[in-house]
């Protein structure tokens, strides 16, 4: 039996972080939407207002999976809230608990942040992850949809001339 662990992550796993990120990007056939690059990823991590965190996840010591998620807050709840960006597990590790384990470790770090809850998206084809984070007790927010302002739109929001390609 493997040995499975979940660490929190550091700087020096900025590469790892990148190549996961890369990797799920593949796996959710959106890599030409990643813009992000590990210069980037490491001031917004590790630098001085790090905007979100990383979970690591290993068995027998070798990286398999990475969570990367922020705090939210929910005004009707009047308190915090996890909200997990990404999750992913490379496929030879995929069954043997890791997507569980980070999961877990996600919500026990929400509890003790005390958090009203942990929330994130999935893909709506991913009936595998679907039916997975179901059999967690997870439930779909059908009464919502997503909004999104990026790019030229949030540009033009923001009443700025132009996005400098960021």
């Amino acid at each position: 039996m493997s040995a499975l662990s979940i660490r929190e992550a550091a700087p020096e796993d900025i590469d790892l972080i990148h190549g996961f990120i890369l990797a799920l990007a593949e796996f959710e056939q959106l890599s030409h939407e990643v813009r992000a690059d590990k210069a980037v990823l490491a001031r917004h991590l590790f630098g001085s207002r790090p905007m979100a965190e990383v979970l690591i996840a290993e068995l027998d010591g070798i990286p398999v999976g990475f969570a990367l998620f922020f705090h939210n807050f929910s005004t009707f709840e009047g308190r915090p809230g996890l909200y997990l960006e990404d999750l992913y597990v490379v496929p030879d590790a995929r069954g043997h608990g890791v997507g569980k384990a980070l999961l877990v470790r996600l919500a026990q770090i929400a509890l003790d942040r005390d958090c009203a809850r942990l929330e994130w998206w999935v893909l709506d084809w991913n009936q595998r992850a679907i039916d997975f984070y179901r059999s967690l007790g997870a439930r779909p927010m059908d009464d919502w949809t997503v909004n999104r302002v990026d790019g030229d739109a949030l540009v033009a929001l923001a009443g700025k001339a132009t996005c400098n390609g960021r």
